[in-house]
């Protein structure tokens, strides 16, 4: 069983979308799912859900693990010519997954009590980004 989530993102950060895909493995029996994210410029996490700073203090870490590539500490990038954004958002997404594999379990994700899915988003203009999603059962 296969499909493409698409996520709409307004710039950098998380973007939880578990409930979309709860609602698509519903009623699947058991498997195992695998998430791609078809990007370059951004990540798929499972994190903490229940408390909003979690995921500001990821934006805020990663920015400044980082920086753009306007920052002098960067001066070293050559990948400059689509915006200051850019070549940053390709060094986190080789830094994080890109890719999840999560149990389902009678039709449902095996997360724990407090994990979400989300799209890490690296670039600071909006994008639509592509999931794909593969359910083996």
């Amino acid at each position: 069983m296969q499909t493409v989530l698409s996520i709409e993102t307004h710039g950098q950060g998380l973007y939880e979308f578990t409930p979309r895909v709860s609602a698509w493995v519903e009623g699947a029996g058991d498997g195992l799912l695998t998430l791609f994210i078809r990007h370059t410029s951004a990540s798929l996490l499972i994190q903490e859900n229940a408390d909003p700073g979690v995921q500001g203090d990821l934006l805020h870490y990663f920015q400044r693990l980082v920086p753009p590539s306007s920052d002098s500490s960067m001066a070293y990038l050559t990948h400059t010519y689509e915006g200051p954004d850019d070549m940053p958002a390709h060094i986190k997404a080789a830094m994080l997954p890109v890719s999840l594999s999560i149990p389902v379990s009678d039709g449902r994700l095996a997360l724990g009590t407090w994990q979400g899915i989300y799209v890490f988003e690296h670039r600071n203009a909006p994008h639509i980004r592509q999931v794909a999603a593969h359910l083996a059962v």
